[in-house]
């Protein structure tokens, strides 16, 4: 492959690459389709009705009926979307139905305001806080802006912002794209997705990789690029090649006949010399337990229960979430099903367990610390996850979020033992869990890393701010050592210790983990051939040496490049890494 030029951005021509953060590790190529903003708007310009500037009573009454048909327009999005889709959309839909946002709009517009300048003042004053509060919040100012283009289509009878119709397959280019733009892209014409913001671990990417497309963010200069330019996005390199050489079109078409090649390979996970490694998928809802299940995944090690609250304005029933939990175990058929149970709270609002006045969301009550305020949902859940296990015969893994001492595992084990709960554990996401993962270890079953919030904690940094990637890469040395840590308690007291964040989706990755100890990795389903190759290309021993090195590093990049150093050399051409 011809080694590209680097491009700056509005001089791209032929053979020039932009860099960017890849996300998964598929490629494609094709034209660029950009996704075009809302005008630019004069926040002074009247709403009119039959030609004539409205009473402010008419521009209330408009602006109320645009605030309601984005919502309903969203929700029946929702409806139709399923896994992390349905609940990143739900969660949009609740926003633009938020009675904050539209009552202080609405009143602003009582007096007079024109219609842009009461939107554009109030989601910028929203937008400010969701920033300040970090998080998931500050994750929420795409949407934000997002359901701000959207009313004001709605209200100013404009053609609605967003992607433009896909008449052939098209790489879809974007500053960012928020939940429901990505939902909404058709799927038969999307070859990949290329934005100038956003991070890899925001909603457009997360949804990215639940839809199998490569995706690529932070790529600066990407939207400068005229539409029709034909570009190779390649996730694995993290690169945009504008007008692709043949050289480069032929290595991706490789990599693709490999990927396909691996997915035909449907044995158990495990290294070279017969070392398993359980490799496991991440869902969301019941509907993604039934695909998943006539997959070569060996279970679910991630069942996300959050999209059963989030779109709802009071809490599920008992009943309902049985009828759930034991939809998904029926589906897997005895395989293995971990569920974790609600990380929810003041950053994943809800409707009915909000906390008022957090000033930082992230470190609030979420997770298991809403049995602080909130016990009935807890206990709620588990009663549910007992009743769907009686009723299909099938024991689940059940795990907590967001626990940081061995006496909230304990607790929460207690509760969950107490509803005939017997596989019980908890999610490995700060620090403090980590440094006394044996403890932690010594009152449950098994535990789960969450690689992504571990990393957050770890470095002091907003998981969603794209600008500080090179900070959250989970190859950083401090969040390793934090990952072996927990390791070495799980093999010390003969307890599984499983990887659920998104470095389990990295075949580099997979084989420090393995090396350090993680009996099982669960990740996006089409990330598991390339996964399953890897580790089987290398001996347990082999991984610990890896593992080993990568500890030894002394950066997130030579980290990596030792580890790459290593890789079999069948292994890396085969990945196109």
């Amino acid at each position: 492959m011809t080694t590209p030029t680097p491009a700056r951005p509005g001089t791209a021509r032929a053979g020039d690459v932009l860099h960017g953060v890849g996300v998964g590790r598929r490629g494609a190529v094709g034209p660029v389709a950009r996704v075009h903003a809302l005008p630019t708007l004069d926040p002074e310009a009247p709403l009119l009705v039959d030609g004539r500037p409205a009473a402010p009573e008419q521009a209330h009454a408009a602006l109320e009926r645009a605030f309601d048909e984005v919502a309903a327009a969203l929700t029946e999005q929702a409806e139709r979307a399923t896994g992390t889709v349905r609940e990143v959309l739900a969660a949009t839909a609740q926003m633009a139905a938020d009675r904050a946002l539209r009552t202080q709009t609405l009143a602003r517009v009582d007096a007079g305001e024109p219609v842009v300048r009461a939107l554009d003042a109030v989601v910028g004053q929203f937008a400010t806080m969701f920033v300040a509060a970090g998080g998931y919040l500050a994750e929420r100012v795409t949407d934000l802006r997002s359901v701000r283009d959207r009313v004001v289509a709605r209200a100013l009878g404009l053609p609605a912002p967003g992607v433009p119709e896909l008449r052939e397959p098209s790489v879809v280019v974007a500053v960012d794209l928020a939940p429901a733009d990505t939902a909404a892209l058709d799927l038969d014409h999307v070859l990949a997705i290329v934005t100038e913001q956003g991070g890899p671990t925001g909603h457009t990417a997360i949804i990215a990789g639940q839809l199998g497309l490569p995706c690529l963010v932070r790529v600066a200069g990407v939207t400068e690029l005229a539409d029709g330019t034909v570009v190779a996005v390649d996730a694995a390199s993290g690169t945009v090649v504008v007008d692709p050489d043949d050289d480069v079109r032929s290595e991706l078409e490789a990599r693709s006949r490999a990927e396909h090649a691996l997915a035909a390979d449907t044995a158990p996970g495990a290294t070279r010399d017969g070392h398993p490694v359980a490799l496991l998928a991440n869902i969301g809802t019941a509907a993604d337990a039934e695909r998943v299940a006539p997959s070569a995944a060996q279970g679910v090690g991630l069942f996300r229960t959050e999209v059963l609250f989030l779109e709802r304005s009071t809490e599920p029933t008992v009943a309902e979430q049985a009828q759930t939990y034991g939809r998904a175990l029926a589906a897997l058929g005895g395989r293995k099903v971990v569920v974790r149970t609600l990380d929810a709270g003041a950053d994943k609002p809800l409707a009915f367990a909000t906390q008022p006045d957090e000033e930082n969301p992230a470190l609030g009550v979420r997770g298991f610390r809403l049995v602080r305020s909130n016990p009935d949902l807890v206990e709620h859940q588990l009663e549910a996850l007992a009743r769907a296990q009686a009723e299909t015969g099938v024991e689940p893994w059940v795990m907590a979020p967001m626990v940081a001492t061995p006496d909230e595992a304990r607790d929460f084990a207690s509760r969950a033992r107490a509803h005939g709960l017997t596989t019980v554990g908890v999610m490995v996401e700060v620090p403090a869990a980590a440094l006394r993962a044996r403890e932690i270890l010594a009152e449950v079953d098994f535990v789960s890393l969450g690689t992504n919030d571990l990393a957050q904690y770890t470095m002091a940094t907003d998981r969603l701010r794209g600008e500080l990637a090179d900070l959250l890469d989970p190859w950083q040395p401090a969040v390793l050592e934090l990952v072996a840590a927990t390791a070495r308690a799980g093999t010390a007291l003969g307890k599984p210790v499983g990887v659920c964040g998104e470095s389990a989706s990295d075949p580099l990755m997979a084989l420090v983990l393995v090396g350090l100890g993680v009996t099982s990795l669960s990740m996006a389903p089409s990330a598991i051939p390339a996964v399953r190759y890897a580790v089987r290309a290398h001996t347990a021993d082999q991984c610990a040496a890896i593992a080993a090195a990568a500890l030894g590093a002394g950066s997130a990049q030579s980290a990596r490049a030792t580890v790459l150093a290593q890789l079999d050399p069948g292994v890396r051409v085969t990945l196109g890494v």
